[in-house]
């Protein structure tokens, strides 16, 4: 029987994001020889956050030997301390989160005498991917969306600490004996989901060729066999164009019914609604066009079960594994049916690299355009809260 496999201190670069990313866990096999990589892909995780108690305020009177009623000196308590989330490019899934799931910063301290303030509780900044939405998991309302490096979000704010007796003392109340007891800290239940940022996102029925084509077109590697749902979770990397780069999503394969569950079910298809494009991988190796136009419908029809959003993206079918088809007739009459329907359409062989650098390109145009669309929506929403700020 094989040894379990222990936790390796091997050090490694890369990993699933083909240099954006770096390994989650790494394992060998004692006597193995050698290391062997597991990769825990999590994309979504329940959390607790609390944030820091104010300290209380003191209520003491200054007692020295030629100033025997100096008078109320109780200092004000500290500040609790804050949660805030911030996004980093070199996390890659929220897999600690499968480890601890609580995260409390810590409380503010408590005033003293002769006028001395508690110091405020340390506030603790947890880390996240880049593309993490954060929702209260009561009311699924999205609070926040991570989706560049560095962003912050302030999740739940420390309490107040409390005043001192110091802080009562007037003409008609010169020797309060009481204080403020510090605020209570924010605190929330929290679901985090992470939605992989790329531009494209490659879609189609299980060996389809979707994995074949990212490692002909990225640095990725992901797992090419000839069985079904050899891509058990989404892989991405950088496509370098001649003009520019871009970011391809690999998602598992999906079959009839994976709206229901089956299958690997539609979960991952959270991270291809932030891509521009959609490419539709459709194997033509089979070579008939009425089998083939109802494997396309089932993959259009789990899209629009899943979300009407995904529909209205570009999108462009491509046929591939064309090096086994050698009736080019037969395979024009099956680009014609796509055609057809007012659909873009390329055919390549991924095995063979034909026609991968027409596909380069058009892809490369593609991801302009929306870029171009989506940084005049931003600035036309800037100017627009630049103006309401400004009625205000």
């Amino acid at each position: 029987m094989r040894p379990a496999p222990s936790r390796c201190g091997t050090n490694f670069k890369g990993g699933i994001l083909a240099g954006i990313s770096k390994i989650s866990h790494l394992f060998c096999y004692p006597g193995s020889g050698g290391c062997t990589l597991y990769r825990m892909f999590i994309d979504e995780a329940k959390i607790s956050i609390k944030a820091g108690h104010g300290g209380a305020g003191a209520a003491s009177f200054l007692r020295e030997k030629y100033n025997p009623w100096g008078g109320p000196d109780g200092g004000n308590g500290g500040a609790g301390g804050n949660v805030t989330f911030k996004a980093l490019r070199g996390e890659s899934t929220l897999v600690k989160f499968k480890y601890k799931k609580i995260f409390a910063a810590d409380n503010g301290e408590r005033g003293r005498g002769r006028s001395r303030q508690g110091g405020n509780g340390d506030s603790i900044e947890i880390t996240v991917p880049c593309g993490t939405v954060i929702k209260d998991l009561e009311t699924d309302e999205i609070l926040c969306d991570l989706t560049k490096d560095g962003d912050t979000y302030l999740a739940v704010e420390g309490g107040i600490g409390g005043k001192g007796n110091e802080h009562f003392k007037s003409s008609t109340m010169q020797a309060p004996k009481f204080s403020q007891p510090g605020m209570p800290g924010g605190a929330r239940d929290l679901k985090l989901e992470l939605k992989l940022l790329a531009d494209v996102g490659l879609v189609g029925l299980p060996n389809a060729g979707k994995s074949t084509l990212i490692s002909r077109l990225t640095s990725a590697k992901p797992k090419i066999a000839d069985y079904p749902f050899t891509t058990l979770h989404p892989k991405i990397g950088v496509v370098e164009a001649d003009e520019g780069s871009f970011v391809i999503g690999d998602m598992p394969g999906l079959i009839e019914g994976a709206h229901e569950g089956k299958g690997l079910g539609t979960r991952f298809l959270k991270h291809i609604e932030r891509t521009a494009v959609l490419c539709h991988l459709v194997d033509v190796s089979d070579t008939d066009p009425d089998r083939i136009m109802t494997e396309f419908d089932t993959v259009q029809k789990e899209l629009k079960n899943y979300s009407d959003d995904l529909l209205a993206k570009q999108e462009l079918v491509i046929l591939t594994k064309i090096d086994a088809v050698s009736d080019s007739d037969l395979l024009g009459e099956i680009e014609k049916r796509f055609k057809g329907r007012d659909l873009e359409v390329l055919s390549i062989s991924a095995v063979a690299g034909k026609n991968l650098d027409i596909l380069v390109r058009k892809l490369y145009v593609l991801v302009e355009e929306s870029r171009k669309i989506r940084a005049e929506e931003e600035d036309k929403k800037a100017e627009e809260e630049a103006d309401e700020g400004y009625d205000s």
